[in-house]
C-alpha cells in the first residue's frame, strides 16, 4: 500500500498528518510513504528528514494523491470544505482518505466523497475504548489546547498566577475556574496549578471529582442531577436547555470569585452549550479573563466571538480557534501517532482490511461502495437509515 501525506490547505493549519519518526511503523506494516514536498515545513519537519526516514518526497500534491492508495491529512472533507473541493477532483474511486472530517457538523462533503467512490474515515469518531486510545486524536489535541488556554489567560490577565512573598509585600495567587474536566479541562487544571494559581473546577460528571482533586484543584459541587452525560462512544451528550439554564443560575455566584474562567464544554455535531451569559459576565470583576475553548462551535460564553478577543465591561473574553496549530511541532507528533496507529489497524499483511466486526473501523467509516454508511451522518444528511 502506498500512503500519501499532503500539505494542509486549511487557513492557518500548520500541522502535518505524519512526522518522519512515524514512518517506521508504516514501513513495518509493508507500506510505502509518499510525502508532498514542504508538507511538514510549517511544523518544523524538513523534506530531508522525511527522505532519511524512508519516505519518497514528490514535488506536487497532484503526484502524491495520484500515487497513493491511502491519503492521510489533518483536515479533509467537512473540516476543510474549501480545500476539499480541489482535492475531490484529484481523488479516485476506491481511494482511502483518513483525517479529521467534522462529519457531524458539516456533513455535505461526506455525500460528495461517497459519490466519488472514496472510502473515508473520520478520526473524530474513534470510540473511546481502551484499544483505541493510541488513535484518539481529540484527546491528544485537546490536551495541548488545555495547556495553551492557560497561557493565553496568563498573558491577558493583569495579575500574576503564583503567590509571591517579597520585601514589597505579599502577592496573593490568581484564582482559576475550569468548567469541564475532560482532557482539555484536566490539562488546564494541571497547567494553572504548575503556574501557581488556586484552581477549582466543575463538571456535570461527579465521577471526575477524584481526577480534579488529584491535580490539586477543588471540585465545585452544584446540586444538579445528571442521568447520563456520555453516549455509548464515550463522548459528551447534550443535556437540554433547562439543565444548562439551571446550571448557569447556580454558577452565577462562583464566577465573581475567580480571576480566570476556562470553558471546555462541547457536544459532537452540535452548537456548544451556553454556560456563561452576558449577565454573568457583567457580574465578574473588571480585569477578569474568560478563555472559551468551545469558540469553534459558537462558544460556551454568550459574548464569545470565534477567533477574536473582546472586552465587555472590563472582562476579556478570548475565543481561540485551532489552538493545536499554534504548537505544530508537538501537535503533529501526537497526531501522527494517532493516525499512524489507526492506519496500521487497517492493514493486514500489507493490504487494506475493512473488518466491520472491528468497532474502531465500524464507528469511523463514513463512506464505502458509493454510499454514506455511517448512521449518524446519514441522519444528518436526511438519508434513510
Amino acid at each position: 500500500m502506498r500512503i500519501g501525506i499532503t500539505q494542509e490547505t486549511f487557513p492557518g493549519e500548520t500541522r502535518v498528518a505524519l512526522v518522519p519518526s512515524a514512518i517506521a511503523a508504516l514501513k513495518k506494516a509493508k507500506a510505502e510513504v509518499l510525502v508532498q514536498a514542504g508538507a511538514g515545513r510549517a511544523a518544523g519537519f524538513s523534506d530531508l528528514e522525511y527522505a532519511d526516514a524512508g519516505a519518497t518526497v514528490l514535488p506536487t500534491r497532484e503526484e502524491v494523491i495520484a500515487g497513493a492508495d491511502i491519503v492521510l491529512q489533518v483536515r479533509a472533507l467537512g473540516a476543510n470544505p474549501d480545500g476539499w473541493k480541489a482535492d475531490l477532483s484529484l481523488a479516485r474511486e476506491g481511494q482511502v482518505w483518513i483525517a479529521m472530517m467534522d462529519p457531524l457538523w458539516v456533513p455535505e462533503p461526506i455525500a460528495e466523497a461517497a459519490q466519488k467512490g472514496i472510502i473515508a474515515f473520520a478520526l473524530e469518531l474513534v470510540p473511546r475504548i481502551t484499544r483505541a486510545q493510541p488513535m484518539d486524536v481529540l484527546s491528544s489535541q485537546s490536551n495541548l489546547a488545555g495547556y495553551k488556554a492557560v497561557l493565553l489567560a496568563a498573558n491577558s490577565l493583569s495579575k500574576i498566577f503564583p503567590m509571591m512573598m517579597t520585601a514589597a509585600g505579599t502577592i496573593t495567587p490568581a484564582r482559576v475556574f475550569v468548567i469541564g474536566a475532560g482532557v482539555a479541562g484536566l490539562q488546564a487544571i494541571a497547567t494553572a496549578r504548575r503556574l501557581g494559581a488556586v484552581v477549582s473546577a466543575y463538571d456535570v460528571r461527579p465521577a471526575v471529582r477524584e481526577q480534579v482533586e488529584s491535580l490539586g484543584a477543588r471540585f465545585v459541587e452544584l446540586p444538579l442531577e445528571v442521568q447520563d452525560a456520555q453516549d455509548a462512544g464515550g463522548y459528551a451528550k447534550a443535556l437540554g436547555e433547562d439543565f444548562y439554564r439551571r446550571q448557569a443560575e447556580m454558577m452565577r455566584d462562583v464566577l465573581p470569585e475567580n480571576d480566570v474562567v476556562i470553558t471546555t464544554a462541547a457536544v459532537p455535531g452540535q452548537r456548544a452549550p451556553v454556560l456563561i451569559t452576558r449577565e454573568m459576565v457583567e457580574g465578574m470583576r473588571p480585569g477578569s479573563v474568560i478563555v472559551d475553548l468551545a469558540a469553534e462551535r459558537g462558544g460556551n460564553c454568550e459574548l464569545t466571538q470565534p477567533g477574536q478577543t473582546v472586552v465587555h465591561q472590563g472582562v476579556t473574553i478570548i475565543g481561540p480557534l485551532n489552538l493545536p496549530a499554534t504548537m505544530p511541532y508537538h501537535a503533529s507528533q501526537l497526531y501522527a501517532r494517532n493516525i499512524g496507529s489507526f492506519t496500521v489497524n487497517l492493514l493486514k499483511d500489507g493490504e487494506l482490511s475493512l473488518d466491520m466486526e472491528d468497532q474502531i473501523i465500524r464507528d469511523t467509516l463514513l463512506t464505502r461502495d458509493g454510499q454514506v454508511v455511517h448512521p449518524r451522518v446519514r441522519e444528518k444528511l436526511g438519508l434513510s437509515t
